[in-house]
């Protein structure tokens, strides 16, 4: 809902081109992107860039046949979870630097004021209010930015490639991620937050693919940082919504999708509150 994909089939492979959506550049740098696609493949989470062509548009990347793309159910499915886990994992220890640095809250309020520029206003929600909501969150997470691993940003189950047991012998790994938009270097709570508030699975699911990511380390502090970090995607992508609602041309019910972004946000304060007595 961002970009127009095409799979074209030759004799040499099949490759997946990405026609640029309208106006994306407010948000998105494709130099960024493309550099990520490069050192992602080569820690072996993504496909290899075949070409990279910003003048007319156009990224292309290898297509990863022999799979099946993940829906919110097969994130119920407890058996799939080292699965799921293990190129999050690889990508968070792999000791890469990206160039791009994606502070939620700066990237939050980036968005905002992408949104005002556009001269658009939504009364019926209290995005000021909220914003400074989160900034009192923010202060209270307090991690520095010396912390921040690579992350992908975007771990919607549409993003995660599950490779065929029957083409396993041809593929390094079974799980490949795809659409490295919004990778940069980020809180890895934020990154498996932002996950978990694409999937919207039950708690149980959650906390068991915490165990499968912790691996006995930290799991309640590692579940406790996710908690709080939830309320950030959910506002990003909120005002994502509501900017590609004034850009896109590309038909998709934006404005219903952002609205139930920002009542999960208030959800997810509301739920800190009650579980570990956080309220900003």
């Amino acid at each position: 809902i961002t970009n127009k994909l095409y799979r074209v089939k030759s004799e040499k492979g099949d490759y997946t081109v990405r026609i640029y959506g309208d106006k994306t550049e407010l948000f998105i740098n494709r130099d960024y992107e493309a550099d990520t696609i490069r050192e992602m493949a080569k820690v072996g989470v993504a496909s290899n860039l075949i070409k990279y062509m910003p003048e007319i548009g156009v990224t292309i990347v290898e297509f990863i046949g022999d799979s099946i793309v993940l829906t919110n159910d097969h994130f119920k499915d407890a058996s799939l979870h080292p699965k799921i886990v293990a190129p999050i994992r690889k990508i968070h220890s792999s000791g890469v630097r990206l160039k791009q640095i994606f502070n939620p809250l700066v990237e939050v309020m980036k968005m905002s004021a992408i949104l005002k520029g556009l001269k658009a206003e939504y009364e019926e929600f209290d995005i000021a209010g909220t914003i400074q909501r989160l900034i009192k969150l923010s202060s209270i997470i307090n991690l520095p930015e010396s912390e921040y691993t690579p992350c992908h940003n975007d771990l919607l189950a549409d993003n995660f490639i599950l490779i065929n047991e029957d083409a396993r012998d041809r593929y390094a790994d079974p799980m490949y991620l795809i659409d490295w938009e919004y990778a940069g270097m980020a809180p890895r709570y934020y990154d498996i937050a932002d996950m978990f508030q694409e999937i919207l699975a039950a708690r149980d699911t959650e906390k068991s693919i915490v165990a499968e990511y912790s691996a006995g380390n930290n799991f309640d502090r590692t579940l406790f940082f996710i908690d709080l970090f939830k309320p950030f995607p959910d506002i990003y992508w909120f005002l994502w919504s509501l900017i590609q609602l004034n850009i896109s041309t590309i038909e998709f019910d934006y404005y219903n999708y952002g609205k139930v972004k920002y009542e999960n946000a208030l959800g997810n304060l509301e739920f800190m509150d009650r579980e570990y007595g956080v309220a900003v």
